[in-house]
């Protein structure tokens, strides 16, 4: 009779480790959740600009995250399971904004804006400003401060968008297109917005 042995977890967090041009990364375990870089023998911590983001999604397969996510909450676990190559941006939003977290639960594509905010608005990351506007405005707070219209129809459309790993380089041409009234109209009839609706409906993106 052949035995098998179970996986045994892991007793301790451990951080997420990853390569990026010969130089090594990491985030610490949740919820601290702070982006490293190895400096000689000491890890220093950094502000991840967005291609380092989406290096590490890349790179981090599933038997990377599996040991990771074993110490994050099940809601939040559950949430990131949902993301593909965005899921380090995903990571860093829900860590910097726990008090958004149901929201974008409820509209999961909503998190590609939040973590581009910094160049959609023109500023540094401002999550402290980000957290003061949703606890005293709430989610149309938010798409307002995002620079999205606050309605109900935004968040309806962003809900029916097929996958929450929207593609950032739609990000600035959805925005402009969710103001006007035919792009709303066209988007809301569909059950499902795939990347390639999105890319007939930003044509300055998809050009």
């Amino acid at each position: 009779m052949i035995l098998t042995r179970r996986p045994m977890k892991n007793p301790l967090p451990i951080a997420l480790t990853w390569s990026h041009y010969g130089d090594l990364h990491r985030v610490t375990p949740w919820p601290e959740v702070r982006f490293e870089r190895l400096y000689g023998e000491d890890w220093l911590p950094i502000q991840p600009d967005s291609e380092l983001l989406a290096a590490a999604s890349l790179i981090c397969r599933q038997r990377n995250w599996a040991p990771y996510l074993e110490f994050v909450p099940a809601d939040i676990r559950a949430f990131l399971a949902g993301f593909s190559f965005a899921r380090m941006e995903a990571l860093e939003v829900v860590a910097r904004c726990p008090g958004l977290v149901p929201d974008l639960i409820e509209t999961p594509a909503l998190t590609a804006f939040v973590a581009a905010h910094a160049s959609l608005r023109g500023t540094a990351p401002r999550w402290a400003e980000l957290n003061a506007v949703h606890e005293r405005d709430g989610i149309y707070g938010v798409l307002s401060w995002l620079g999205l219209p606050a309605s109900r129809q935004t968040l309806a459309i962003l809900r029916q968008l097929e996958s929450p790993d929207l593609p950032r380089r739609f990000l600035e041409s959805l925005r402009s297109q969710l103001w006007e009234p035919r792009t709303i109209f066209a988007l809301q009839r569909m059950p499902a917005i795939t990347d390639r609706d999105l890319a007939l409906h930003c044509q300055s993106v998809a050009a």
